[in-house]
């Protein structure tokens, strides 16, 4: 029989499924600027122990920094789901 926690925790899952299926497109890294005095954006990433670069320009770096942020979202809600289902698995 599924108590009234178990349906509360399952709601909060449900929620957290429709929330994820709104993030959109997401990379793993940041967008960083690098030079003195011809500051360029690039994007970031270490993979295989090797930082890997791409030149941005002013032209893609808000589309990369929306896509790391989302990376960012999409990881919260993975944290917030995996406490719920935590619960869930103690009430069973």
């Amino acid at each position: 029989m599924e108590t009234k926690k178990m349906k509360e925790i399952r709601r909060k899952t449900r929620a957290l499924h429709k929330e994820m299926s709104k993030v959109g497109p997401v990379m793993r890294g940041t967008v960083v600027v690098i030079g003195t005095r011809n500051k360029q954006p690039y994007f970031s990433l270490n993979k295989d122990k090797r930082t890997r670069l791409i030149y941005l320009g002013r032209r893609r770096e808000g589309l990369a920094r929306e896509y790391s942020e989302n990376y960012r979202r999409l990881l919260n809600l993975v944290e917030e789901m995996t406490i719920l289902n935590m619960e869930f698995l103690k009430e069973i």
